[in-house]
């Protein structure tokens, strides 16, 4: 699992990545002509890196984890701008990577790593999009730009909630391609979790023509004055719909044209979402009372329910803590509850009537730091003082909040993400042995009628690609995906043979009953990366990120036989590849139905680029 790259409080910046430019025209430019002269990537190298003159000081703990009171930061370091800055890399040596039957090492446990570094947890950009040369394909920072990252991401801890302030004042898928999870009263959007289970039968078929087209593309929007960088998080499908949580506004934009149908305006822009989605085409959001300032950052104390067929903001509440409104971290939808938790406690209503269900419990020294949703409402509940923390894992009523099974981990793991309410699935770096910033070392496996542990997968951060967020976002993962009682999950990049620079990896499978690996395996294919993304019915859809020179792939694989199935393949000009590279899938949102695909920033920014490439906060794909 990778170094996660610089929080999107300070995105990195780099030929592309810049301030929002104009619109030429409504929606952009159209990037299926052919490119203009000097779009894409750079035709000659820049000039080397400067190494920051220092990273800021780490905060001090204990305290780790929670909100800390907004400060101004300093300004950002250099962007490092160099030949070799993302270009490929000498990578590890990988004989047998990744292949049934090779034996499972034990996570190292007790060796702290970069888990603990400021920063971890935040929502983070993308990585700078790879411009290896012709014959390269490898897709790793090299060392002089680690240690940039490494200082950069050193300031998240001085912001809050996902804004980040200028240091001066002049600056669940849709009804008809849905996996559903148990009895269909909730649907996801993708982004891992868990998908339908294998006798329902798969809807996304392969097209005649497998080609994609630009369908149409979303200029990235201006963050409002002295704030940097602001939170977008938040995109979902419906039969018609795509929408798209834009600086204080959810935006519904017709599938396929890319045309507004409606727009949902906010006092201030959204901090969280859920990629949950309603039969009804319901889903939850939260988000700020008002537009962040440089002396007032906001707090995310408003949760609301979303009609995405309608473009309608259906009910907006709060709940308080004693006396005291809470900021959420967190917002779900499970069991036809809205459910948000927070340091503070957790918080559930009616998603039909707005009606509250419980609120935060303030009488003893446990607290509901998140939930996770789908057909079941799973509570991560915090119990002790910072040094002696345990987390319970809990199965409860959506409708009253009562504990059916509860599963307590072992002292001393802080954070936990659920990866899956049905089956129940939760990930943890325990004791940070991970030592890759990306929150697992382990997959708990356990019964969710009684709460007994049923396997432990240990999953050493140098084997597997996939990442968890369970500090604030508990149901946030990537590279991994639960469905049929499996979890399939996206191992590390590794050479392919004795090609120096030439990278793959795999998605292996593991039974969840047993904890073994079922000796499943699709292959990438040299010089790209499959990330698994979704449940279709038994089969599991990936996306394929490609090397420089071609475009991105969704794929079908066959629950049984694990055979590949091209969807869709994406433009390889350059002018698309290049906005395509940008979506990272570890730190963008990817959705795909009905031959579409819809790839979106979490984050909206206002740092200046040496370049006049357009930034687009979304791209949508189609096949004919």
């Amino acid at each position: 699992m990778t170094q996660p790259p610089p929080p999107p409080n300070q995105p990195p910046q780099q030929p592309g990545f810049g301030p929002p430019q104009p619109p030429a025209a409504p929606g952009g430019p159209d990037l299926n002509k052919a490119p203009e002269p000097g779009y894409g990537y750079p035709q000659a190298p820049p000039a080397a890196p400067q190494t920051p003159a220092g990273p800021p000081a780490a905060p001090q703990e204990p305290g780790y984890g929670y909100p800390q009171a907004p400060q101004t930061p300093a300004a950002p370091p250099a962007a490092p701008q160099g030949p070799g800055y993302g270009y490929p890399q000498q990578p590890p040596a990988a004989a047998g990577y990744g292949y049934p039957g090779q034996p499972q090492q034990p996570a190292a446990y007790g060796q702290p790593g970069p888990y603990g570094q400021p920063g971890y947890g935040y929502p983070q950009p993308p990585t700078m999009p790879m411009q290896p040369q012709p014959g390269g394909g490898g897709k790793k920072f090299n060392a002089q730009a680690a240690i940039i990252v490494s200082a950069v991401a050193a300031i998240a801890l001085i912001v809050g909630a996902g804004v980040w302030y200028a240091s001066s004042s002049g600056k669940d898928d849709d009804k008809k391609t849905s996996a559903e999870s148990g009895d269909g009263k909730n649907k996801t959007n993708g982004g891992g979790g868990e998908g339908g289970g294998g006798s329902s039968e798969a809807k996304e078929k392969a097209p005649a023509d497998t080609g994609s087209k630009v369908l149409f593309q979303v200029p990235a929007p201006k963050t409002p004055k002295d704030v940097t960088t602001i939170s977008t998080s938040g995109s979902w499908l419906t039969d018609t719909v795509y929408a798209k949580s834009g600086i204080a506004e959810i935006v519904g934009y017709d599938r396929a044209k890319g045309t507004e149908k409606w727009k949902i305006d906010l006092p201030g822009p959204v901090c969280e979402a859920t990629h949950r989605v309603t039969e009804d085409n319901k889903t939850a959001i939260t988000f700020k009372p008002a537009m962040p300032t440089k002396g007032n950052p906001q707090a995310c104390t408003q949760v609301a329910v979303i009609d995405l067929e309608a473009g309608k903001e259906l009910w907006t509440k709060t709940a308080k803590s004693g006396t005291t409104p809470v900021s959420f971290n967190n917002v779900t939808i499970g069991g036809g509850t809205v459910a948000a938790g927070s340091t503070s406690g957790g918080a559930a209503w009616d998603i039909a009537s707005g009606e509250q269900l419980w609120a935060p419990k303030t009488s003893d020294s446990c607290y509901d730091s998140g939930y996770g949703g789908g057909e079941k409402l799973v509570a991560v509940r915090k119990c002790g003082s910072y040094d002696q923390r345990r987390l319970h894992i809990q199965n409860i009523d959506p409708k009253s909040g009562k504990v059916i099974a509860e599963y307590k981990m072992d002292e001393g793991i802080e954070y936990a993400a659920v990866v899956s309410t049905d089956p129940l699935v939760v990930a943890a770096d325990v004791n940070e042995s991970a030592g890759d910033g990306s929150g697992i070392s382990d997959f708990f496996s356990i019964d969710n009628k009684t709460g007994k542990l049923r396997t432990r997968i240990s999953a050493p951060g140098e084997e597997f690609g996939a990442r968890c967020d369970g500090i604030y976002k508990l149901e946030k993962c990537s590279g991994l995906v639960v469905g049929d009682d499996r979890l399939y999950i996206a191992t590390e990049e590794h050479e392919v043979g004795g090609e120096s620079y030439s990278q793959t990896n795999e998605i292996v499978v593991f039974d969840l009953a047993t904890g073994k690996q079922t000796g499943q395996r699709a292959d990438a294919g040299d010089d790209y990366t499959i990330v698994p993304l979704r449940m279709d019915g038994g089969n599991l859809l990936a996306y394929k990120r490609p090397p420089y020179d071609k475009g991105g792939q969704i794929v079908s694989i066959d629950g049984g036989t694990f055979k590949q199935t091209t969807l869709m393949e994406n433009p390889a000009t350059e002018t698309v590849r290049d906005v395509e590279a940008r979506m990272s899938p570890e730190y963008s949102e990817i959705l795909f139905s009905q031959g579409g695909l819809y790839m979106s920033d979490i984050y909206a920014s206002d740092f200046s680029s040496a370049s006049d490439e357009k930034e687009y906060l979304v791209i949508a794909f189609g096949t004919s």
